[in-house]
């Protein structure tokens, strides 16, 4: 395996296409609806229009729902609302078709992918499909030790790109993206605190799940320990994804960079998938210009790493969830902005 050189993205990922962004803002002032009366709407078609380097743009006709998944060993502190090691409960879940993000891609016809990169089970518990690019079992308690060792980060970094590169290669048009983990929030948090050179305090949050005060305050002194192993590793991406990140975060944070690569769109889903987008804008300058925010988790630390990537949510309606629910209710949004930009008549 040939060494993973992060620099090479920042000069692989272009922009989306501004001569096809003008060309659909020339498009959209001569449509028949009035400027302005589309609100965001407009500007997604042209996000698109841009991305798919087409005017009019096309339907998004091939959307998918990535999920990763995996364990974190920090929640053996009791920092999460679900025990530690249950991650491979959500995965059931979604597979058995009985989670909110499970729900909502079926009502929209959405195939979902699961990958498993650290559940903590037996690999032989879920369908091979799911665990093809499991990296370990659960990742390291990160307030005193590593994640992942430096190949098991770069391991999960390449499944994550060879994801990104199997959905190019099969036509999905856009990705709708989430994560099923546990204690995967306290691993984010940690990451953006780390990045934007905040507090633990400033990050803490309650998680998907939900934890009372007592528990909040054990998260906050995780993400403090974890802070001080993450500072010194700031310079580099994969070290510091090893240090306090975990293997489904380092799989992420190589997905978005890959798709960015192979102009696939990406909705962001909530904390967790933010962290790994503030980690890949550090790595390519040019990757946020590829993904929308989809939802509004209530996660401090969420608002922290979009307001630093300047990505604005499409929604707020205090759905928190997780899982891949938030990019999913976004999703018809970004449909119809689609189908409105491609369709609507222009004035003679």
């Amino acid at each position: 395996m040939s060494a993973l050189n992060l620099d090479d993205f920042a000069h692989l990922i272009e922009r989306p296409d501004g001569g096809a962004r003008r060309d659909a803002e020339e498009r959209r002032a001569r449509l028949a609806v009035r400027p302005g009366a589309l609100g965001r709407l407009d500007e997604i078609g042209e996000w698109l229009a841009a991305a798919q380097q087409q005017v009019p743009v096309r339907p998004v006709e091939r959307p998918r729902a990535v999920l990763f998944a995996g364990d974190h060993g920090v929640a053996s502190l009791d920092v999460s609302g679900r025990p530690a090691g249950s991650a491979k409960d959500l995965v059931r879940d979604v597979l058995d078709g009985s989670s909110p993000a499970a729900v909502l891609a079926r009502r929209a016809g959405v195939p979902v992918r699961v990958v498993d990169l650290a559940v903590d089970c037996d690999p032989a518990e879920l369908p091979e499909e799911v665990t093809r690019h499991r990296v370990r079992r659960g990742s390291g308690r990160i307030d005193i030790e590593d994640a992942l060792t430096a190949e098991e980060a770069e391991r999960a970094f390449r499944a994550g790109m060879a994801v990104a590169d199997e959905e190019a290669d099969a036509g999905t048009d856009l990705v709708a993206l989430g994560d099923l983990s546990v204690g995967g929030t306290t691993a984010a948090s940690t990451l953006i605190a780390a990045l934007c050179g905040t507090d633990a305090s400033v990050v803490t949050g309650r998680g998907g799940a939900g934890i009372d005060d007592l528990a909040w305050m054990r998260k906050c002194a995780a993400i403090r320990d974890a802070l001080r192993r993450a500072r010194p590793v700031l310079g580099d991406q994969l070290e510091l994804l090893a240090a306090t990140g975990g293997a489904d975060l380092a799989a992420i944070t190589g997905f978005l960079l890959q798709s960015a690569v192979r102009r696939t769109p990406v909705i962001l889903d909530g904390v967790v998938s933010a962290a790994c987008a503030l980690v890949a804008q550090r790595v390519a300058f040019r990757s946020p210009d590829w993904w929308l925010a989809g939802q509004v988790s209530g996660e401090p630390a969420q608002a922290k790493a979009l307001d630093r990537i300047a990505l604005n949510p499409l929604l707020d309606h205090g759905v928190t969830a997780g899982e891949g629910t938030g990019a999913l209710l976004a999703l018809p949004l970004v449909q119809a902005a689609a189908a409105l930009a491609a369709d609507l008549p222009v004035r003679g």
